[in-house]
C-alpha cells in the first residue's frame, strides 16, 4: 500500500518520475472557467478542448457523473478530467461534488494509473468550488489509488 504525500506546489507540474496522471474534477454541465481548471489550461489546451467537446457529444458517449475522459498532453503526462461535480453556481455555497460519482471516478482511474504505470497528481480535488471536505475525500482516494499501489500526490498551491 502506497501513502497519500502531500506537498506544497502546482499539481499541473507533477513532481515524480516516470507516467504521470494529473486528476481533477469537472461538473456535468459543461463548465470550464475557475478553480483548477484555469490552471490546466495555462498549462495544456488538450484538457479543455476534449472536455468541450466530449460535453457537447454527450448524447453519443458516456458523459455523465462518474466519468472519466484521459488526455494525453506530453509524452509522458495525462490530465484525467473527471465528472463529479453536479453542476456550478457562481458565487454560491453548497456542496455541489458527488461522493459517489467521485468514488466511480476514482476507480476508473486507478485502473488506468495501474495500466499505465502511472503515479497520480492532484489538488484537493472536490473542496474547492465543490464544496466538500477533504475528510470525506481522502478515504475515496486512498480505497481507490493508495492501496491499490498507485503513488499519489496532493498539492497544496501556495
Amino acid at each position: 500500500m502506497e501513502a497519500v504525500r502531500y506537498v506544497r506546489g502546482d499539481a499541473t507540474s507533477p513532481q515524480a518520475k516516470g507516467v504521470k496522471v494529473v486528476a481533477h474534477v469537472c461538473n456535468d454541465l459543461g463548465g470550464w472557467g475557475r478553480g483548477f481548471v484555469l490552471a490546466v489550461s495555462r498549462r495544456w489546451k488538450e484538457p479543455e478542448a476534449a472536455y468541450r467537446v466530449w460535453h457537447r457529444e454527450r448524447a453519443r458517449n458516456d458523459f455523465g457523473l462518474g466519468a472519466v475522459q484521459f488526455v494525453r498532453v506530453e509524452p509522458y503526462v495525462w490530465v484525467a478530467n473527471m465528472v463529479a461535480q453536479r453542476g456550478y453556481k457562481r458565487g454560491g455555497k453548497g456542496v455541489r461534488i458527488q461522493y459517489d460519482a467521485l468514488d466511480r471516478c476514482l476507480e476508473r482511474l486507478g485502473e488506468r494509473a495501474l495500466e499505465l504505470g502511472a503515479s497520480v497528481h492532484m489538488p484537493r480535488i472536490g473542496v474547492g468550488l465543490g464544496g466538500g471536505k477533504w475528510s470525506a475525500v481522502e478515504p475515496l482516494v486512498e480505497r481507490r489509488l493508495a492501496e491499490r499501489g498507485v503513488p499519489v500526490t496532493v498539492y497544496d498551491f501556495d
